[in-house]
């Protein structure tokens, strides 16, 4: 991988941890999932339009079927993760999510394709499950749970977490195959696939418009703060993609896991903050590992 392809890499993860904080501290649902995705069809429609104006009219039937499939499968992300941040804490969803991708794939390519795994690999397998061990509780697991309430948000976090790597890993097969072998524009792939996301996500708002109103007095500036930065984080991603390997910029990816719970842990005041920080740098490095054995 390229010193280039990196550096992106890793001005990717600080920016999506952010806005994975404020997204977590704006408590919404689909409505918000809504309100963010509209205002970046807004802001960002000067870019959207001075890169697509001569391009997108060119567009034939796989370009507008890999755009239709990103956007699905964001929406099912995003919705998915925003209910486990209601349920549970950052510094348990988001790591989960962000390390369950790569592990899953490594998985069935073992058991059920018959690949061949490395000792560095099987090390990382080792490294992705002590983290998750040690984000669920670590050695309190082992025993009778002190707190059943605290233990089953836990839990939840943890599933919500794993659904939402599922589909992580599915859009970023998708996007890293509209990048590199249909050569669509990493701006554009992000840009048009939010108008997708806009049309699924209205339904949740015009059935109760009044609710509706009411969320976005209250979250409005967290759902600006996304539309603003998030597409940003995902299109330098995107822009890595085209310089380096799939399956390197995946797993490279999850150096985000750290910011969010360095940052996330102190600002949204998360228990067993030293636990959880140390199970994110043991994910993270368990699936760079899998990419390089």
């Amino acid at each position: 991988m390229s010193l280039t392809a990196l550096a992106l890499i890793v001005l990717a993860g600080l920016i999506h941890a952010c806005w994975n904080i404020a997204a977590k501290k704006a408590g919404g649902d689909a409505r918000f999932a809504f309100f963010s995705a509209f205002l970046m069809m807004l802001v960002w429609a000067p870019l959207g339009w001075w890169v697509g104006r001569d391009v997108v009219p060119g567009w034939g039937r796989v370009e507008w079927l890999l755009v239709l499939a990103s956007g699905v499968l964001h929406v099912f992300y995003y919705v998915i993760l925003l209910r486990g941040y209601r349920k549970s804490d950052l510094t348990v969803v988001y790591p989960m999510a962000r390390g369950t991708g790569p592990l899953l794939s490594s998985l069935v390519a073992i058991t059920l394709l018959g690949e061949q795994i490395s000792a560095l690999g099987a090390a990382g397998i080792a490294g992705v499950v002590g983290g998750v061990f040690l984000i669920a509780g670590g050695p309190g697991l082992l025993r009778a749970a002190h707190d059943p309430v605290a233990r089953k948000r836990v839990h939840k976090g943890m599933v919500y977490g794993v659904v939402t790597g599922v589909f992580i890993a599915s859009y970023t097969v998708v996007d890293g195959y509209a990048v590199k072998v249909v050569l669509m524009s990493p701006i554009l792939v992000d840009y048009m696939g939010n108008f997708v996301r806009v049309a699924l996500l209205a339904p949740s708002v015009l059935r109760d418009l009044p609710t509706a109103r009411e969320l976005w007095h209250m979250q409005w500036r967290y759902a600006l703060l996304v539309a603003v930065v998030s597409p940003v984080a995902y299109v330098l991603v995107l822009f890595a993609m085209q310089q380096a390997p799939l399956s390197h910029v995946a797993p490279a990816r999850e150096v985000s896991m750290l910011f969010a719970a360095l940052i996330g842990g102190q600002l949204l005041g998360e228990g067993d903050r030293l636990a959880r920080l140390f199970g994110a740098m043991l994910i993270a490095a368990g699936v760079m590992a899998l990419a390089l054995g």
